[in-house]
């Protein structure tokens, strides 16, 4: 078993998105080879309903799968298909925009006005980026939830882990989407096979993560008495940490235990081209997609 570096570490970036939705972007809109099949993800957040309320009105997708996990409030959905539900704390929605759907996403928060969500992109595959779309809704009952002797809690959301399956199928790039928690002081080394790229998004508490059989901290440059100094830092809350080759990562827990999204799947190494929420192979398939918009071609089923 090899452990995986951390090949990079960063914060979470204040953005602004739908109709005025003040979120912490974790990557996205740029290079995004170190995290081939994923495309982007947002943290949104807030204890004021003025940060998130105007919501996500009525947009396109192509090309994409969308990921949408509610931990506080709930977030109202519709599309073009005729669907409609309501995501509440601990649901999932796993949405194959396929050869395209109009969609809007409107937070509210809960009866303290709290709302918290992640929303991840997955990139189709160019065979599969003209599929039919599809919806799956997950209510957070079929969640499954493998705990271990220690204390560790990990909700699979999709793919297999510690004996459980995930509830969302059929997706192309084999993702495995897990929301872990390791207790306070705890050492943990977690399996992620080394075909897989992955990434961890911490949102609760603080850990130090390792490319050694003892863990320590992210390297970084500070200033001490005047002079720079490399010291070693326990990453916390809107931490993003990106591994690179192994088959297991190392986390060491910091004093409040720590929550965190570890992402994977396999690469699919094919050509981006990126318009907003249309992601195709080449400029040509943007200018046809933006096309079928104007003249009512884009939902094909």
């Amino acid at each position: 078993m090899s452990i995986r570096p951390v090949k990079r570490l960063s914060q979470s970036v204040p953005t602004m998105e739908g109709a005025g939705v003040r979120l912490r972007r974790a990557f996205g809109f740029g290079d995004t080879s170190d995290f081939d099949p994923f495309l982007m993800m947002d943290d949104f957040r807030g204890d004021d309903p003025a940060d998130y309320r105007a919501g996500f009105p009525w947009h396109p997708h192509r090309g994409i799968e969308t990921i949408t996990y509610v931990l506080a409030g709930s977030v109202d959905h519709g599309d073009s298909l005729g669907n409609r539900g309501t995501l509440s704390s601990g649901d999932v929605q796993w949405m194959t925009a396929g050869s395209g759907i109009l969609h809007q996403e409107m937070p509210a928060g809960d009866l303290k006005g709290r709302m918290h969500g992640f929303q991840l992109w997955a990139n189709l595959p160019a065979h599969l980026k003209m599929t039919r779309p599809r919806y799956q809704d997950v209510p957070a009952s079929a969640i499954p939830e493998a705990v271990d002797d220690d204390g560790t809690r990990v909700r699979v959301i999709c793919g297999e882990f510690w004996g459980k399956q995930g509830p969302v199928d059929g997706v192309a790039a084999e993702p495995r989407y897990l929301d872990v928690f390791v207790p306070a002081g705890r050492h943990k080394r977690l399996k992620v096979e080394d075909f897989r790229q992955a990434f961890a998004y911490i949102f609760e508490g603080s850990a130090t993560f390792a490319d050694s059989s003892e863990p320590f901290g992210v390297l970084r440059e500070a200033e001490v008495n005047g002079a720079d100094v490399l010291v070693r830092d326990r990453v916390g809350n809107r931490s993003l940490v990106v591994f690179g080759a192994g088959d297991e990562i190392a986390v060491q827990a910091g004093e409040e235990g720590v929550r965190f999204l570890l992402v994977s799947g396999r690469p699919l190494r094919e050509p981006v081209a990126w318009h907003g929420p249309i992601v195709m192979n080449t400029q040509d398939q943007i200018r046809q997609a933006l096309a079928d918009l104007r003249t009512g071609a884009f939902i094909k089923n």
